[in-house]
């Protein structure tokens, strides 16, 4: 089965990125969010393997678009990519409902980690 996945960032640039990776794991189903909002959106529950969000996006932050998505769907990993290692931040995401944390930047090879350990 091939993972379908929500990607939801507002640089292009950084998308960009992120789709190249997935595409390096062998993801190749993926879809692009420019803002947290249209993420938000975008989802429906079971028509996504696993979600991936920024941290700092306009209109709907990182740490919103995983508060929603979980009143729609408790299981659905989301992976939380951004700059923001701090501490607090970490454990607001993981209260929220986050399921991993990716760093930027980061490897195709880390990105495949992150995707096995959630079944994708």
């Amino acid at each position: 089965m091939a993972a379908r996945v929500l990607v939801a960032d507002d640089s292009s640039t950084m998308r960009k990125i992120i789709l190249r990776s997935l595409a390096a794991v062998g993801v190749n189903e993926a879809t692009e969010a420019a803002d947290g909002a249209e993420a938000i959106a975008l989802f429906k529950p079971g028509a996504f393997d696993l979600v991936l969000t920024d941290w700092n996006m306009p209109n709907k932050s990182g740490l919103e678009v995983v508060q929603a998505i979980r009143a729609q769907d408790p299981k659905v990993p989301i992976i939380m990519v951004t700059t923001e290692a701090e501490k607090g931040r970490v454990l607001q995401a993981i209260e929220a409902g986050v399921s991993d944390y990716l760093v930027k930047p980061f490897t195709a090879d880390t990105l495949r980690e992150k995707l096995q350990k959630h079944g994708c």
